[in-house]
């Protein structure tokens, strides 16, 4: 057996040298079928996308299937000439991108749908009404926190828990869940744009030694102007009155361990921006470690119930923290939405390699200039995903001063908000709000959402200029 498992090994390794050595020649094919035929599948698979609810097809299946066309047309063209091994090596290498953002967004996730069962966010939903906030200072409140939360955590797991909070106050009011999710997208993308770690670009940025850490943070206030902006014009448009609380006198909505399990899920974020930044490892492995606290602590909250329900002999079931399953909670992510982000993740990635996105970012920065291409960038974002946009970008390392990559890390930030397929935090709650945050119920606030984009260009070039 061991000489079995030496021998797979070797071939494993065997094999991954071939790659690697063969990934050294790449293809343009930008000018061959194979390019015109891929940009045709994604284009097609995004219009169905954006007509998700119109023809009922969820957003995941068409962008799977244009994933796997757009690589074998790759496989295909690569293996005419000869080169076997080039595509295996560039899928890999996309795969491992999708796969740290899989595992970061199921663990959030899963904390998220633990909390959830455990009446957090129903608690929350109910010492806000108790304070007799309106639709409104809800409105403002939710999205200042949104904004405030997301360099700490990410965007993306700052826009579910907010949203979460959202569908339990608003609930009967879809206008004011429309509008508040709007907000706190807007609100968390922009919160995560002057943070080294509050964005997957930023991120990047930082990783590859651009900018220091300190210096970031130039974009607080211009970032702020992005999210107040089109919030200002939204709260015009907000309904009138209060949301009522619905449990009765007495009724215990957070149950055992929902306070703990939203104290361990603060520790895990912690625990992954820690792993990042003094053993620089990647966030996602904070992420696992942090799921792991979650399953220690739900087996430890089923031990003492268990004990707790013997000694009063109470049926089995009928305590609330006995039902309580990690395992359960993990079965209920938005698989949808993880589904979609490989689908994007892997399309994007493939017509990278083909050669289309650095053609792109050549011909904007060689002939626009700096100024124009960095806030083409951020509108290129919010159609096409921001991660792939600033890949392209660091990898023509276009010679810029401070001031020109502090404004693409801008835009490239903030641009995804101005659609809703264009960052990871609208993508997820649109799957967490179905039928209240739809494409187009954000794209009728477009408008108020480019003025802020601007507006926080223009106040960039005034602070830091």
């Amino acid at each position: 057996m061991p000489q079995l498992l030496i021998f797979l090994a070797s071939l494993l390794a065997a094999s991954g040298a071939a790659a690697s050595e063969a990934a050294v020649t790449t293809l343009d094919l930008t000018d061959n079928w194979v390019g015109y035929v891929a940009i045709a599948v994604f284009a097609a698979a995004y219009v169905l996308v954006i007509l998700e609810e119109q023809i009922h097809l969820r957003k995941s299946k068409p962008v799977l299937l244009a994933a796997g066309v757009i690589w074998v047309l790759i496989a295909l063209a690569y293996n005419s000439h000869g080169l076997t091994h080039s595509a295996e090596e560039a899928i890999r290498h996309n795969f491992l991108e999708y796969t740290e953002l899989f595992f970061f967004l199921l663990v959030a996730m899963t904390y998220i749908n633990a909390m959830i069962e455990r009446g957090v966010f129903d608690a929350l939903r109910n010492w806000l009404v108790e304070r007799g906030f309106s639709y409104r200072a809800l409105f403002w409140i939710t999205g200042i926190l949104a904004f405030f939360i997301s360099p700490v955590a990410d965007n993306l797991t700052t826009a579910l828990i907010m949203c979460a909070v959202i569908l339990a106050v608003g609930e009967g009011k879809p206008a004011f869940i429309g509008l508040g999710c709007i907000n706190i997208v807007v609100a968390a993308n922009a919160g995560g744009a002057f943070s080294p770690f509050g964005d997957i670009t930023t991120l990047m940025v930082w990783q590859k030694g651009i900018l220091p850490f300190g210096t970031f943070f130039k974009l607080l206030i211009p970032s702020m102007v992005n999210f107040v902006v089109p919030a200002i014009i939204m709260s015009f448009v907000l309904p009138a009155g209060k949301p009522e609380a619905r449990h009765s006198e007495g009724e215990r909505v957070l149950k055992p361990g929902g306070l703990a399990i939203l104290g361990l899920f603060l520790i895990t974020i912690v625990t992954a921006v820690s792993f990042h930044n003094f053993l620089h490892l990647p966030p996602v492995y904070g992420m696992m470690s942090g799921l792991a606290f979650l399953k220690f602590y739900g087996f430890y909250l089923r031990r003492i119930t268990h004990s707790e329900v013997e000694s009063m002999d109470v049926p089995p079931g009928s305590h609330d923290a006995e039902s309580f399953d990690v395992f359960d909670k993990i079965a209920k992510a938005e698989w949808d939405t993880l589904f979609f982000f490989y689908g994007v993740i892997m399309s994007v990635g493939g017509l990278g390699f083909i050669g289309y996105l650095s053609m792109a970012s050549g011909y904007i920065y060689g002939e626009l200039g700096a100024t124009t291409a960095n806030v083409l960038v951020g509108m290129m974002s919010a159609i096409v995903d921001n991660i792939p946009v600033m890949f392209a970008v660091l990898t023509m390392n276009p010679d810029m001063s401070e001031f020109q990559w502090l404004l693409v890390t801008l835009t490239a930030g903030v641009g995804g908000s101005l659609l809703s397929i264009g960052s990871a935090a609208g993508v997820a709650l649109m799957g967490q709000a179905r039928g209240h945050y739809t494409f187009f119920s954000h794209l009728k606030w477009t408008p108020a959402i480019a003025l802020g984009y601007f507006a926080s260009i223009y106040v960039h070039f005034l602070i830091n200029g």
